[in-house]
C-alpha cells in the first residue's frame, strides 16, 4: 500500500468521527467562499465600463429621503452635464414576498437613453410612452414569471400607497428589454402615473438622479459642483460615480468586509480546535500501531509525515468540497443578488486563498501530533498497548 493509501485508510478508521469533522470543514469553507464573494460584491459595486460617464446624485443624509423633481432643471444647467433622469425605489410585492426584483418609476425615453445597455425595440418604447399604466420588464424577468405583452402585473405596495389609500398597483406589460450588462432583472413603469396616483408625500419626489457627463474625466469636479449647488437647500445631495455610489450604499449597511472577516475568523478558529482535537484523539488511539510501523522499518520522519499528511488531507478534501458547493450555491443565488450587491462571483484569488487556507490549517493541526509521533520510542509506545 502507498503512503497516500495508508493515510486515507487511517482517516476512515473511525468513519463517523471523520465524516462529521469533514462536514464541519466543508461548511467552514463554504461560508468562507460565500462571505468573500459578498464582501467583494459590496466593495466593487458591480458596475462595468458602460457606466463610466454617469453620476448618481442621492439625498445627502439617508437613502430613505427623497429629492424634489424641481432639481432637474438646475442639474441640466450644470456645466458638463448632458442629460438627467430620475428613479425612485418602489418596493412592493408581486404575489409573494420572496419574489424580489427592483421596480422603478421612470421617464421612459430619458431612462432608456441614459442606459444604452438596456436594449428595447422602438415600437415597444413608443407603446411604453403612450400607455399611462404601462410597464416594461427585463426579458429574463418576464420569462421567469411567464409574463406576456398585455398581461396585467399586480404589485402590492409596501412604501407607496395610492392617494385613495389603496395599496394595489396594476401595470400593463407593454414590452420587454434585454439587459446587456447582466444586472439583476427589473421592472420599470411610468413616473408620470406614479406621481399622479401616489399618496401626497410622494408626489413630485424622486429617489435619486442619474446624470450623464460630457467628459467622464471631470466626474469628481462635476459631482462637487452638483453638491455645492444644493448645499444650502432643504434637499442637499451627495453625488458620486455609479461604482462609488454602490460602495456608499454598502457602507450604510455596515462595514461588510470587516463583518465577513470577523465571521470567517470565528469559524476557522472553531474548526482549528475541532479538527485539532480529532487528530490528537486519533493519535492517542494509534500510538501502539505507530510503534509497530517503526518496528517494521518506517523511519521517524516517515511516521511523522504520515500523521501530518492525514491532517492536511482531511482539511484539503473538506476545503475542496466546500469550494465546489460554493460554486453550486453561487449559480443558484447570484441572479437574485447581483442587482442588490453587484457581481456575485468568485475570483481566482479567492479560490487560491481557500486552498492555501485548507493546507495551512491542516499543517497547523497536524504539526504537534506529527512531532509527537516522530519523538515516539518503540518501547514506550508498546507499553501503552
Amino acid at each position: 500500500m502507498s503512503l497516500f493509501g495508508l493515510m486515507w485508510a487511517n482517516l476512515f478508521r473511525k468513519r463517523t468521527r471523520t465524516v462529521l469533522t469533514l462536514l464541519s470543514v466543508t461548511v467552514a469553507f463554504l461560508l468562507f467562499m460565500l462571505l468573500q464573494a459578498v464582501s467583494a460584491a459590496f466593495d466593487g459595486g458591480g458596475v462595468n465600463v458602460v457606466g463610466v460617464d454617469r453620476l448618481i446624485s442621492s439625498p445627502k443624509y439617508s437613502i430613505v429621503d427623497s429629492l424634489p423633481i424641481s432639481q432637474k432643471q438646475q442639474l441640466l444647467a450644470v456645466e458638463g452635464v448632458s442629460a438627467v433622469t430620475q428613479q425612485q425605489w418602489f418596493g412592493g410585492v408581486y404575489q409573494d414576498p420572496k419574489n424580489f426584483f427592483p421596480k422603478y418609476p421612470v421617464e421612459p425615453r430619458e431612462f432608456f437613453a441614459m442606459y444604452p445597455e438596456f436594449r428595447i425595440s422602438p415600437e415597444q418604447l413608443d407603446a411604453f410612452v403612450r400607455t399611462r399604466t404601462g410597464a416594461v420588464a427585463e426579458q429574463t424577468l418576464a420569462e421567469q414569471y411567464g409574463w406576456r405583452i398585455g398581461d396585467i402585473i399586480p404589485i402590492q405596495a409596501d412604501i407607496w400607497p395610492k392617494e385613495s389609500g389603496e395599496r394595489l398597483w396594476e401595470f400593463e406589460l407593454v414590452g420587454t428589454f434585454v439587459n446587456a450588462d447582466q444586472r439583476s432583472p427589473l421592472l420599470v413603469f411610468q413616473y408620470e402615473y406614479f406621481t399622479e396616483a401616489v399618496e401626497s408625500y410622494g408626489k413630485d419626489q424622486v429617489g435619486w438622479w442619474t446624470v450623464r457627463l460630457d467628459d467622464p474625466e471631470r466626474a469628481q469636479e462635476i459631482a462637487a459642483s452638483i453638491d455645492v449647488l444644493f448645499e444650502n437647500s432643504l434637499n442637499p445631495t451627495r453625488t458620486a460615480t455609479e461604482d462609488e455610489f454602490a460602495r456608499q450604499f454598502a457602507k450604510q449597511l455596515g462595514d461588510i468586509g470587516f463583518i465577513a472577516t470577523i465571521i470567517i475568523a470565528a469559524v476557522f478558529f472553531t474548526i482549528v480546535l475541532l479538527t485539532g482535537n480529532t487528530m490528537s484523539q486519533a493519535l492517542r488511539e494509534r500510538i501502539p500501531e505507530l510503534a509497530v510501523l517503526k518496528t517494521l522499518g518506517f523511519t521517524d520522519a516517515t511516521v511523522s509525515l504520515l500523521v501530518l499528511g492525514e491532517a492536511i488531507l482531511l482539511c484539503l478534501v473538506g476545503g475542496l468540497i466546500g469550494i465546489g458547493l460554493a460554486f453550486g450555491v453561487r449559480a443558484a443565488i447570484a441572479p437574485a443578488l447581483e442587482g442588490f450587491i453587484g457581481a456575485f462571483d468568485f475570483t481566482g484569488a479567492t479560490v487560491a486563498t481557500a486552498i492555501a487556507l485548507s493546507l495551512g490549517i491542516g499543517l497547523i493541526i497536524g504539526l504537534i501530533p506529527a512531532l509527537t509521533a516522530r519523538r515516539l520510542t518503540i518501547v514506550d509506545a508498546l507499553r501503552e498497548r
